[in-house]
């Protein structure tokens, strides 16, 4: 498939269609990458990173918003 490369701005760009996008379940605003090996342009969809639960908290520096918490006695047929 040909394309044209069209002025954008201080930028150029290309448009993809919109049927290769949606067989690649890709839709605006998402993020792709773009490499050049010789003289090819290759754009990919990146792996998700797998961020752990401890991980995340890592980043976390802002207060700690957890309470004190009591299940209180059991109402009608509830178990404890």
């Amino acid at each position: 498939m040909e394309i044209r490369i069209q002025k954008w701005g201080n930028s150029s760009g290309i448009r993809i269609p919109s049927s290769m996008l949606k067989s690649l379940n890709i839709k605006a605003n998402d993020i792709l990458n773009i490499e050049q090996v010789d003289d090819k342009i290759i754009i990919s969809i990146p792996k998700k990173r797998r961020i752990s639960l401890s991980d995340r908290f890592k980043e976390y520096h802002d207060k700690n918003l957890t309470k004190e918490f009591s299940w209180d006695e059991h109402i009608g047929r509830e178990i404890w």
